[in-house]
């Protein structure tokens, strides 16, 4: 495993486990003592964890925003965007989501013939170097936090627009509350997508359900497709099979 994976898969391991020692990270990762020592060194100086007695931690008093967040669960939003595109066909009009996870959508569609809306800042940004995608931003204005295009410009271009599959993102679910969304700002954006799509298709990991956040955009029910990278508990399938939701899962 090369050095930077290596430090991005210890960086996810720290945060799904919140606190861990260095002994743990020597026998999790098959590495000397040393070379954990550099490497938590090295995440450290970021600011994303902190040193704790014979370990390391999440530094949650640093503010968690979307250069953080790509890292978290990383493993499982890129298995996410392979599962999610098998369901991308040349000609197809897509809308990628703002979010970490629809992100991990890119190197699977990169060479194939799309028209892609987005009002995802990072897509946009790391998708100039394949010329079959044809993009079309959203504008509106930038907001840091998610790294995104919001505002009501951005819902006004929105429906002019015909698009066929939505690959959307959520903060968490739950049946009681639907697909939830932890910023205002972008609430409206996702509302008329998914009103406006032929197809919607949430891309969320595990550690999203029974979740929810400061605002709803959708039902649970509004979507066609939930791609996530295991199955969900019992009543998750049961609902799924009652208002025709396909689950996809490795």
């Amino acid at each position: 495993m090369i050095k930077t994976q290596r430090i991005n898969q210890i960086k996810e391991y720290v945060f799904e486990h919140d606190s861990v020692s260095l002994e743990e990270l020597v026998e999790h990762f098959g590495v000397s003592m040393n070379t954990i020592r550099r490497d938590v060194s090295a995440l450290v100086k970021t600011g994303i964890l902190k040193k704790v007695y014979g370990g390391v931690s999440v530094n949650h008093s640093k503010l968690i925003v979307f250069d953080e967040r790509k890292d978290h669960n990383l493993t499982k939003k890129q298995e996410i965007g392979q599962l999610a595109a098998q369901f991308v066909e040349d000609g197809d009009v897509i809308f990628v989501d703002s979010g970490t996870t629809t992100l991990e959508l890119l190197p699977y569609i990169k060479d194939k013939q799309l028209t892609v809306v987005t009002n995802n800042f990072d897509f946009i940004h790391q998708a100039r170097t394949s010329p079959n995608l044809t993009i079309f931003s959203t504008g509106g204005m930038f907001e840091r936090k998610t790294d995104s295009f919001v505002g009501f410009q951005s819902v006004e271009l929105l429906n002019k627009y015909n698009i066929n599959k939505a690959f959307i993102a959520s903060t968490g679910i739950s049946i009681a509350n639907g697909v939830t969304n932890s910023s205002p700002l972008e609430t409206d954006i996702k509302t008329t997508v998914v009103n406006k799509s032929s197809n919607v298709l949430l891309m969320i990991d595990d550690s999203k359900f029974d979740k929810y956040a400061l605002t709803t955009y959708c039902a649970l029910s509004d979507i066609d497709y939930l791609i996530t990278n295991s199955q969900p508990g019992e009543e998750y399938q049961h609902y799924a099979a009652q208002h025709q939701i396909t689950i996809v899962t490795p």
